[in-house]
């Protein structure tokens, strides 16, 4: 007993101490470990998905570009297409404005062509009747008007139809 220690009182704190030891392992060590072991688990689980998920953005974003893609081509298809029928709506506008055009000439023609027959017979009724006063005033005397303006038309187709030819 030099130093004062008692091995009785030793030995029982050894044995306290391992008591203390074991009641620990059974009621807190385990316990703790494996409230640990299931958030361990858990952040294994939430990494999984995180990386889970990761891959489905990648995957989501690629595909997204690739509809992107597509639906560039199909807006350009549909800028052509409204290009091209744009055009054609033009072309058909000025071969319609053409035709009416067209139309409108030989309306206008036909219209004129009428006109002008009428005028140039006015023009053979006066100088048949201005012809039928001047032979009348030469004459002296009143001719019979129908006979004479048959006489002066038949002379006025005649130099018509020379004309022609």
């Amino acid at each position: 007993m030099g130093l004062g220690i008692s091995w009785q009182g030793l030995l029982a704190q050894l044995i306290n101490f391992a008591l203390l030891l074991i009641l620990l392992y059974f009621i807190a060590y385990k316990p703790i470990r494996r409230m640990l072991d299931e958030r361990s688990e858990k952040v294994r689980v939430g990494m999984e998905q995180a990386e889970h998920m990761k891959e489905m953005m990648a995957k989501t974003e690629e595909q997204v570009k690739e509809h992107l893609e597509v639906a560039r081509g199909e807006r350009q298809n549909i800028l052509a297409q409204a290009e091209q029928v744009g055009q054609q709506l033009k072309e058909e506008a000025r071969e319609q404005a053409k035709q009416d055009a067209e139309s409108i000439v030989a309306k206008a023609r036909v219209e004129i062509q009428r006109e002008q027959d009428e005028a140039i017979g006015e023009l053979k009724r006066h100088f048949a009747d201005l012809a039928i006063l001047a032979a009348e005033k030469v004459i002296s005397e009143t001719l019979d008007k129908k006979k004479h303006r048959k006489l002066i038309d038949e002379v006025l187709e005649q130099a018509s139809e020379e004309k022609a030819e």
